[in-house]
């Protein structure tokens, strides 16, 4: 056993040296301020961080920034998780007259040889009269946007439009389109089909009696099968929520 001051002798270094033991550095203020622009800014990488820091009246060295910021592993790619902005919950009403509001939706079934489709449905919530049946393998929000237009150019186009929280719906492009022609978008609550359930009633309607009762092997044939069915469907079916009367037949 040899004593510190004898140690300290052999290998010609002072004690103060040998007792010196090294204090890390607070970072826990760089801790909490990388925590609450990441939080808030998920995308955001070090420089940024770096320089909002800066802009905030944080004088820090990058390095020692960088050494916190690869410790709390914010250096790794993090995928940000999408949210949805908070849908209110809104009352389902029969309006008054037509073209007041329509309800807009899509489904999706498959061909002889297992290529899928998409159908976009556009009803009117005053009559259920059917406005459009559109068939194809991709249905993108411009091909909504034209689908509407097309609607534009023969009737009025409604105050509001009851859709989903799905890409198509939730695109800034029909964002725009909607205010540019003075259309509220109605968003439902996620996971709350019911908030929409004329075209909900509607899309089992045609599941059952068009979808699941043919067997399609080109999309012509689904374009034709629908055409067909939303005649009748418009012109001479009777609904019972319309007094066993057609859509036609409530026309004001």
């Amino acid at each position: 056993m040899m004593s510190q001051r004898k140690a300290s002798h052999i290998v010609r270094i002072p004690r103060s040296t040998a007792r010196y033991t090294k204090r890390p550095a607070d970072d826990s203020m760089l801790i909490a301020a990388l925590t609450e622009l990441t939080q808030k800014h998920p995308a955001i990488g070090f420089w940024q961080c770096h320089h909002r820091l800066r802009m905030k009246g944080v004088l820090i060295n990058h390095k020692r920034l960088y050494r916190v910021y690869t410790g709390m592993h914010l250096n790794i790619r993090r995928r940000a998780k999408k949210r949805l902005p908070a849908r209110v919950k809104q009352a389902l009403f029969r309006p008054a007259t037509p073209d007041q509001v329509y309800s807009i939706d899509f489904m999706h079934d498959t061909l002889w040889d297992g290529r899928t489709y998409r159908l976009l449905n556009v009803i009117d919530d005053y009559n259920r009269e059917v406005l459009a049946i559109e068939v194809d393998t991709s249905l993108p929000a411009l091909r909504v946007i034209r689908v509407l237009e097309r609607i534009k150019s023969v009737r009025p186009l409604p105050k509001m439009i009851r859709v989903d929280n799905g890409p198509e719906f939730v695109s800034h492009k029909l964002d725009q389109w909607c205010r540019d022609n003075g259309i509220t978008l109605a968003y439902i609550q996620p996971g709350k089909p019911t908030q929409n359930a004329y075209v909900e009633r509607f899309n089992g309607s045609m599941r059952r009696e068009l979808l699941s009762a043919y067997v399609f092997r080109t999309l012509d044939e689904v374009r034709e099968k629908a055409e067909e069915w939303m005649d009748d469907y418009n012109n001479h079916r009777p609904h019972k929520a319309l007094g066993y009367r057609s859509p036609a037949q409530t026309q004001p």
